[in-house]
């Protein structure tokens, strides 16, 4: 079984909404000097996905993992270096006419509620541009469907609120507009990028619990990308875990969160907070990710992970079944490791991974 092969996302029948096959982004390294070594940072490598309709599917990993940057292959505004976009099963077109419907249909929603609105422009405008661009309501039909678009993100009334500009709202409602302005021409998709990383934890749960209302109401297949794993639980029907470009770990939410089968999902669990934790989180690997200039061989994580063996170090794991629907890219999983492959990493005289004591803290696992 090797990644190209491996489809993550919610298994549902049908055609997904959205689907990315075999997605892989290179940027190129501009050096200043003589040196001609044409270098590129692998950001995104070999992920397929799909994205149901009325499904959620959480991106979790920490900084520099390649989440936003897939987030932004799936909306278009950066071409892949190889891989395919697929929406109801028709591969995305070049021409203008096809660009033109691909975002329609596909909306991106960003991080900072507070730099995404223009701040010289009314709420009113925000919503009115794309309703303008996308269809032919007259002033009246426009004006009509904006207060409805407000009306369905909660910002009642919406007399309220249609005439303010940006730094009058709080940040919850700032993203409700950023929302509601990605609703105003009805997509299929929404690619949230960390919606609810700026916002006050107070208000987090509004923005989490809208996005599971259009995924009940409006039947849109969602992307929900973010560094806290605790609300993908929460919001999920399936988590892709991803480390340094690749996918990691993905499968149905819970199952990913209860029983994690990769090192670093693990890690990311122990350093989430938990009120119900009654003893001190064992945090195991330690470290900086890597350059994904000169990225590791074999598995990318192996220099942080307490469990490394020589196998690690050698050869890319492919994506191993562990439960139904669930696959995680790490040795540990393989049945037909030889004892040579399996020695511990720091006796194969390969560079060390040292495991982590349990009273170790992590200073890299971004929270």
């Amino acid at each position: 079984m090797t990644a190209a092969n491996v489809v993550h996302g919610p298994k549902r029948p049908g055609t997904p909404a959205l689907e990315a096959r075999g997605l892989t982004k290179h940027f190129p390294v501009h050096t200043i000097g003589l040196s001609r070594t044409r270098q590129v940072v692998h950001a995104v490598e070999d992920i397929s996905l799909v994205l149901p309709a009325g499904t959620v599917t959480a991106v979790v990993g920490e900084s520099g993992s390649g989440k936003s940057t897939l987030a932004r292959l799936l909306t278009g505004l950066i071409t892949p270096t190889s891989g395919e976009v697929l929406l109801d099963g028709t591969r995305v077109g070049t021409g203008a006419r096809a660009r033109r419907q691909y975002t329609r249909s596909v909306h991106l929603v960003l991080q900072d509620p507070f730099s995404s609105l223009n701040s010289v422009h009314t709420v009113r405008y925000h919503l009115e541009r794309p309703l303008k661009l996308h269809t032919k309501l007259d002033r009246d039909g426009r004006e009509n469907k904006i207060k409805e678009l407000l009306e369905r993100v909660a910002l009642n009334p919406a007399d309220l609120y249609i005439d303010k500009y940006p730094h009058e709202l709080s940040g919850g409602q700032r993203q409700r507009v950023a929302i509601a302005r990605g609703l105003a021409v009805a997509p299929r998709v929404l690619l949230a990028d960390e919606p609810v990383s700026m916002l006050d934890v107070s208000i987090r749960l509004g923005v989490l619990n809208l996005l599971d209302d259009l995924r009940a109401n409006e039947r849109l297949a969602t992307m929900y990308v973010t560094h806290d794993i605790a609300s993908a639980r929460y919001l999920a029907d399936t988590v892709l875990v991803m480390y340094a470009g690749q996918v990691v770990e993905s499968g149905p939410a819970t199952q990913v969160t209860d029983a994690p089968a990769h090192p670093y999902t693990q890690l990311l669990l122990s350093a989430a907070p938990d009120p119900g934790r009654t003893e001190r989180p064992v945090l195991r690997g330690r470290g900086a990710p890597p350059s994904l200039v000169t990225p590791p061989s074999g598995c990318r994580f192996h220099p942080r992970c307490p469990f490394a063996m020589a196998v690690c170090a050698q050869e890319v794991p492919p994506p191993l079944p562990v439960a139904d629907e669930q696959v995680a890219a790490c040795w540990l999983h393989a049945t037909d490791l030889t004892p040579p492959q399996k020695a511990p990493l720091a006796a194969s005289g390969t560079a060390a991974a040292v495991p982590v004591p349990a009273q170790a803290t992590s200073t890299s696992t971004e929270q």
